[in-house]
Formats: C-alpha cells, structure tokens, sequence
C-alpha cells in the first residue's frame, strides 16, 4: 500500500513495502511470510502495531489497521484498531492511500487517490489541520514529495503549514528528521522547488533562518538576484551530491553580515564556512559531512577569481587545499557563475585543463618529498614549530617550480640555503 503503489503506478523504484492487514492479524502474517521467505523473525514494534521483516535489498513492514491520536507535545501516537478506512484516513496524503493486493490490482478505498495522482496533486485524506497536528513532520514531507514528485501542493496545505509551522520544533519533532527531510529535499531532482515551497511555508526561517537572512540582500557586478535568489539558482545548478548541494546553500550566507555600502562582501567566505559548519553542527550532521561542506564554502571563490595568468603553482596550490574535494569545488563553482550573468564560464574549462596537468604530474609537485626527520636531521634541530615552518616553505618552493620535486634536491637545497 501506500508509497509503494504510488511509485508503481509512476513507474518510480520503491524497493521497500507496506503491507496492511485488517482484523488485526499483522504480526500473524508478518511472522508467516518471515518463515516461507526463510528470513529471520520479523521485528515487531508493539506500541505502533508494526513489524518489519528484513530481505536482500528490501524492507517489508506489515501494519494492522488501525487508528491514532496523538498528545499535543509528542509525534508518538496512541493506537487502537481501526477499519481499512479509518486507517487510510489518517495517512499523510492521498495518493499514498492507494491499496494493492496480492494479485496486482489497484484500489482506491477513499476514491480520491487515483484521482490526485492523475492530477499530480498533493492532498490530505482529512483537514490538513488535523494532518498536520497530528505529526508536524508531514509538513516537511509534503514538500519534500513536491520537490521528488514533481507534484503541487493542494491550496489549502501552505496556508496550514504556515499556520502550524511551531509546531515543527522539539520535542515534537527531533532535529534528526528535520534533517533527514532536508538531505532528501536538497538530492532531489528539484531542490529549488523545495526552497521556494519551505520559504513560501515560512518553514525556511524555522530551520535555516541564516539562509533566510539573504532575502533581499542586493549584489551588483554580474548578479542578476539578491543573494537569496542567487542561492537558489546555484543549488539548482549543482549535481545531486548532497554535499555540493549544502556547499551551493551556505556558500554565500555569509554576505548578510559582510555587506558594505559599496556593495562587497570581503571575507563572507569565511564566515560563511563558519556559519555552515554552525548550522549544520545545530542540525546535526556528521561531523565529516560539516568539514566538507566547510572547506567548500570557504574555497568556493578560489575558482571564480581564476585567471590565465595564474601560475602552475598557484593552480598546485588550489589542488592542493581542495584535496580530495576538488571536482566537488569545481561543481560548485560551476553553479555559482551559472548563477549569474558572468560572460567567461569558459575559464572554468582552462582551470580545469590546468588542474588536470598538475595532478598528473610525476613526481607530485604538491608537497615537498622529505619529513620532519629529514629536516631535523640537516639542520640539526629539535622537534618544535620550526620544523613545520621549513617543511611549508619548501613545499611552497616545490610547487613553484624553484626546487625539483625529489628527495635529494630538496635535500641538497636545504643544505645550501641556511636561511630558508
């Protein structure tokens, strides 16, 4: 039933499957199917009157039907047993009632959810007050099945979203499905369409107020929006890397803070790479998933500001600060300039081209081929911070073509330089 229908009828994947039974006999069935797949016992969740039985590639959760009322403070409802309707009638939406049985025929027990799916059309089975009262989270899901389906919202949903929009704060909903809503939004095939409907919603400035905080802000030179639309248009540019997609939505939320009366916004790259690394920290991401989206943030202008009259080491010296990252940067700054009306987006091909012969370069002329050890050794000095000193001074003079990438002339230049 339900999602799994929905997305057989567009011919979506949907590897997983909600199966309802009536005369609440769920865990019956779930523990039979369990024993003819030859798959361990299903895990049964009492207090839902649910269990799921876990295959290859696929989750199967059975479900009696049944009905939900929910403490005005809490997501987690009470449950009764209910008839097939009433338990279709406090699902999310319509075309996530639509039934299917064991031999492949559909049916519409509500007879909206055919229709709504023909009409692409997000709808509640009932008043979307109570919907939406009822788990605060469907209202991130309905943009999020907006943003996925390329569905629209029925009239009345935004106007109630709006309304409710409190109620999508802890303790009712946790930080972690907020999330877990936004990730799914942002990888979607319309991330744009889902920033629109989150900030027409007013739900934007409950989660990512500092994105909000764009709203308006003008920027002159080849920008064709404010920097909330500018945002926008760059998160729509990128690829669906999750990422890269966080790195287009922070990349510029630094400007707010750093505008001046000439219209620049100097440093906004670094506290913007700041702030992203705040915002997602409140929403809690891991923290590998906030160093990333940090260190394209804060190198998300290096790109743009190319020019051919770059040096080799001054391309040696992006690669080597995007590390790993590097085509993630170069994907964002991309949709950055794709963003705008800047006339030269072909710089980024030269850069690229440019990027390419440096990282193909052997021996690597991105560090300096000797150790702390090595240096200690020559100038006969104990550990501490000046090694490190020389060790980046060298690897500055590798990449810039002064010392050959080798062991023995980085050596034999650090014994005839006593004052590098």
């Amino acid at each position: 039933m339900g999602g799994y229908v929905r997305d057989q009828l567009l011919g979506r994947p949907h590897p997983d499957m909600d199966v309802v039974v009536e005369d609440g006999k769920g865990f019956d069935v779930a523990g039979r199917f369990a024993e003819l797949a030859g798959t361990r016992e299903p895990a049964v969740f009492e207090r839902f009157g649910t269990a799921q039985v876990t295959l290859p590639g696929h989750l199967v959760e059975f479900v009696s039907a049944r009905a939900e009322s929910y403490d005005p403070s809490s997501r987690k409802p009470d449950v009764r047993p209910a008839t097939l309707e009433e338990d279709l009638r406090r699902r999310d939406f319509t075309v996530n009632t639509l039934l299917m049985d064991l031999d492949g025929r559909v049916h519409d027990p509500l007879g909206t959810g055919l229709a709504d799916l023909e009409a692409r059309l997000l709808r509640t089975p009932a008043d979307p007050v109570q919907t939406f009262t009822d788990d605060p989270l469907r209202m991130l899901r309905a943009i999020r099945f907006a943003a996925q389906l390329g569905f629209e919202l029925a009239p009345d949903l935004v106007p109630t979203i709006r309304r409710l929009r409190d109620r999508l704060g802890t303790p009712v909903v946790s930080v972690e499905r907020v999330a877990e809503e936004l990730r799914k939004m942002l990888v979607s095939e319309r991330p744009k369409l889902a920033l629109g409907l989150l900030d027409d919603a007013s739900l934007l400035e409950v989660i990512l107020p500092e994105v909000t905080a764009c709203k308006g802000v003008q920027q002159g030179g080849y920008h064709t929006h404010d920097v909330f639309g500018h945002t926008l248009l760059t998160v729509a540019g990128t690829p669906p890397d999750l990422l890269v997609r966080l790195a287009g939505l922070f990349h510029d939320i630094g400007k707010p803070a750093t505008a001046t009366p000439d219209g620049s916004f100097i440093g906004h790259e670094v506290l913007g790479a700041e702030m992203a690394t705040q915002v997602m920290a409140r929403l809690r991401f891991p923290q590998k998933e906030i160093d990333v989206v940090a260190l394209l943030v804060r190198l998300h202008l290096r790109p743009v500001f190319y020019t051919s009259d770059w040096t080799d080491g001054a391309v040696r010296r992006l690669a080597r600060d995007a590390g790993l990252h590097l085509g993630r940067l170069m994907q964002l700054a991309g949709a950055d300039i794709g963003a705008s009306a800047y006339p030269h987006s072909e710089k980024l091909d030269e850069l690229q081209a440019r990027l390419d012969a440096v990282l193909a370069e052997e021996p690597s002329r991105l560090a300096a081929p000797v150790d702390g050890e090595d240096i200690m050794r020559v100038r006969n000095i104990k550990p501490g911070p000046e090694v490190g000193r020389i060790k980046q001074r060298l690897t500055e003079l590798v990449m810039d073509g002064v010392i050959e990438p080798s062991r023995e002339a980085v050596l034999a230049y650090l014994e005839s330089h006593p004052t590098v």
